[in-house]
């Protein structure tokens, strides 16, 4: 069935014309059709005859790249020329007259943009829901949350509704969607995948990055987005062909396992059983870890706090400005625009000397161990009509994402991240492993995703549908 092939596997038959990408379209379509209105992943789907002219004009031409005649569906926060960007807010939003930088290279890889994958409004909060499109639902149990944001992008590609999809990653969204999709994620070193906007210089907590079933498919959809481009200034010069040809070879490497960081980390206690298990089949020596080196725990929560109230809470002020936008906003932005309202220049630099401590502490962890592991969540999928988990045991949370605060250490230290499956609780719910790598060394973590792959290809086990 070619909706079950890996995207190597597709590229390859693609070129050598064993299969048409109108036999592609045409299958992948069905597929969406028969799958897609249980989970409701992908939005805006464009016109079948679209679709299929466009293939069929791919079929006339010689392969323009690896990704030629590929179904693509770009997460809806990104542009992408001739489909509209709801951001999970804006109801009859105009179509984009231009792709984002990462789309324009996918789009030059040969894919074929057949849609968009559904977000939280405005990417906030680890659970994909919104009044333009609705929820997203879990791959594996439709009565849960598929995470976010790139909850519609993870679910699209558990199902086989797309081969590959972008993500992208502020607080957990190339990681949480993942692992609770029985799939991979990979949240890039900060660069890796260039940004554009009319901000580019404070802009280093939201990344983009791929998501993918097989860890050479990561590797290639990565390769493909990222590189250097004028437009971007922090973007990194490296050879993105670095980032392919993949042995897996894992030799003389070590894992600190952080759990729960002994007890600091609220969790449920499944999930730790589960992946705690996974990250020790990895065949890797393994120490476990309960305090950070150089850094006070009880400092994490309030560093994150005002950052990201920084980061993302100004932008919120100017919507709630705008009387149209005040009462439909979810509390998710109000949260953070209330935040931003009242901080001090004083207080985001006493913040960022926190953030720098922490990426001390964990430079000093990467001097012995190659990896630094954590579960992609505190807990499993929960009950997609909530908000989000208002505890976890008898831990009251504070917030709409501190039950996610397991994510902020990638974020805050601007590492790359990969989440990959680690296995599934007694009620058939995926949770992933979350492994952090040094700054910049993205390939190590695509060679640990291969060796893990050949260990226990836990994707395999194809989702109820």
């Amino acid at each position: 069935m070619i909706v079950n092939w890996s995207a190597a596997e597709l590229s390859a038959a693609i070129h050598r014309r064993e299969v048409t990408c109108v036999e592609v379209m045409t299958a992948y379509l069905d597929h969406i059709d028969q799958v897609n209105p249980a989970v409701n992943a992908i939005v805006a789907l464009r016109p079948r005859a679209e679709l299929l002219a466009e293939a069929a004009a791919a079929d006339a031409i010689a392969p323009k790249g690896w990704m030629h005649g590929f179904p693509f569906a770009v997460k809806d926060l990104a542009d992408a020329r001739g489909l509209p960007t709801s951001a999970g807010f804006f109801h009859d939003a105009p179509a984009a007259t231009a792709d984002s930088i990462f789309v324009e290279r996918i789009r030059a890889a040969g894919a074929i943009f057949i849609g968009k994958t559904n977000v939280p409004e405005f990417g906030l909060g680890s659970h994909t829901y919104n009044n333009v499109f609705g929820t997203t639902l879990n791959a594996y149990d439709q009565s849960r949350s598929a995470g976010g944001s790139s909850g519609g992008a993870a679910v699209a590609v558990a199902l086989r509704m797309v081969p590959v999809a972008d993500g992208s990653d502020f607080m957990g969204s190339l990681r949480n969607p993942p692992g609770w999709n029985n799939v991979l994620g990979l949240r890039p070193s900060a660069g890796r995948v260039p940004s554009g906007g009319d901000e580019v210089f404070l802009a280093q907590a939201g990344v983009e990055g791929p998501i993918a079933r097989t860890a050479e498919d990561l590797a290639m959809l990565l390769r493909t987005m990222s590189g250097y481009d004028p437009r971007a200034p922090l973007s990194l010069r490296d050879d993105p062909a670095a980032l392919t040809g993949l042995s897996g070879d894992l030799s003389g490497r070590r894992i600190a396992w952080l759990g729960d960081l002994g007890g600091y980390l609220p969790m449920a206690p499944e999930v730790l059983r589960v992946t705690g298990a996974a990250v020790h089949d990895l065949g890797l020596p393994v120490t476990t870890l309960s305090n950070l080196p150089g850094f006070d725990l009880a400092d994490l929560w309030p560093t994150w706090l005002t950052l990201r109230h920084w980061m993302s809470g100004f932008g919120s002020r100017l919507l709630l400005d705008e009387p149209a936008f005040r009462d439909k906003l979810k509390p998710e932005m109000v949260y953070e625009a209330d935040g931003a309202a009242h901080l001090s220049g004083h207080e985001v630099l006493a913040a960022s000397v926190k953030r720098s401590a922490l990426y001390q502490s964990f430079r000093e962890l990467f001097a012995t161990y190659d990896y630094v592991v954590l579960p992609t969540a505190q807990v499993f999928p929960f009950d997609a009509t909530l908000h989000w988990p208002d505890h976890i045991g008898d831990v009251t949370m504070t917030s709409y994402h501190r039950w996610m605060e397991v994510s902020t250490f990638a974020t805050l230290i601007n590492a790359p991240a990969l989440a990959m499956p680690a296995g599934f609780s007694t009620d058939g719910l995926p949770i992933g492993l979350q492994v952090i790598g040094r700054n910049h060394d993205d390939r190590s973590l695509l060679e640990l995703a291969l060796a893990a792959e050949r260990r226990a290809d836990w994707v395999q086990r194809v989702p109820r549908r």
